[in-house]
């Protein structure tokens, strides 16, 4: 272990073994077979007895540790007692060991906003696309994202009864991102990933003007950003008002540690200040690499038409 360590990878460390447990619940849940689903907006809306359980477990698991977090979360839940089994208090000894970055040692617990989505690709769950779905906890200080961890608790489910299910993928700035393989799409070819139920005239005319070898159609930002991370995809693009600050935080935390870049469609990056809005109502655009060029490519009635 780190001697004494900082308290931002304490919180990783600690957010690495509460996102384990949400795949362990997540998991659960669905090989129980009631899985509770409730309409938020609509039928693209959805929040099951998944997202509820993870939320409480991982939102009363950092603040019983953590106390003087701020911690967003996607659902609206009532206040009520937590039952103990939902509650994890471990922390990845891997994590502790690793030394924090200058710029974050003298970081305060009370300085850090934690931004939670307890199931990222909910549909995507209720419809058996298990692949798509991830559990995501991003962490922000002075608005910037800065670490952030991903589960992925279906990872290798088509791969046989022996495998192991699931994995935990983390990254902090200044000191990288683990857990995957980074690999990069092959020079010159362009494939863009974009939403799989969100889709509209605005994003197909975006993705339409990148001029694409190929378009990727799937559920949850945590699922898209790791697709660019592993090779899989060169941009995810998003020409919509749909995101929300809980589905970007902890994936952009990874990809900028790895060296890529997450903005809005204009370019402006994310402030996630506990204060902010939670809509990201210009859009999403990322990349590994060659940000510049899908930017450059954004025609201006999308622009127009998506307001920061």
């Amino acid at each position: 272990m780190a001697s004494n360590p900082s308290v931002l990878m304490r919180l990783v460390a600690s957010a690495f073994s509460v996102a384990n447990k949400a795949g362990v619940i997540v998991r659960k849940v669905m090989a129980g077979g009631d899985l509770g689903i409730v309409e938020k907006s609509g039928a693209n809306d959805l929040q099951t007895k998944a997202d509820r359980l993870v939320q409480m477990s991982i939102c009363s698991s950092l603040a019983r540790k953590f106390p003087k977090l701020t911690i967003i979360g996607e659902e609206d839940l009532p206040s009520e007692e937590v039952d103990e089994q939902l509650l994890e208090d471990g922390q990845c000894e891997e994590i502790l060991k690793k030394a924090c970055p200058q710029q974050y040692t003298a970081i305060k617990e009370e300085e850090l906003v934690v931004w939670v989505d307890p199931l990222d690709g909910t549909k995507e769950y209720t419809e058996g696309l298990l692949d798509h779905v991830t559990v995501l906890i991003g962490i922000a200080y002075e608005g910037k994202a800065i670490a952030g961890v991903i589960n992925q608790p279906y990872y290798n489910y088509e791969a046989g009864a022996d495998t192991v299910l699931g994995r935990t993928i983390w990254g902090v700035l200044g000191l990288g991102a683990f857990g995957f393989e980074l690999k990069e799409v092959p020079a010159g070819k362009h494939i863009i990933i974009t939403t799989r139920s969100h889709s509209s005239k605005l994003v197909n005319d975006c993705i339409s003007a990148m001029n694409p070898d190929s378009v990727v159609r799937v559920g949850g930002a945590g699922n898209k950003i790791i697709q660019l991370v592993e090779g899989k995809a060169s941009a995810y693009v998003f020409a919509s008002p749909g995101c929300k600050k809980w589905d970007t935080c902890a994936p952009e935390a990874i990809l900028h540690a790895v060296g890529g870049k997450l903005t809005d469609i204009h370019g402006n990056f994310f402030q996630y200040n506990k204060e902010v809005k939670h809509m990201n109502s210009a859009g999403v655009l990322a990349a590994l690499k060659n940000h510049d060029y899908y930017a450059s490519r954004i025609p201006d009635t999308v622009k127009q038409a998506l307001v920061p």
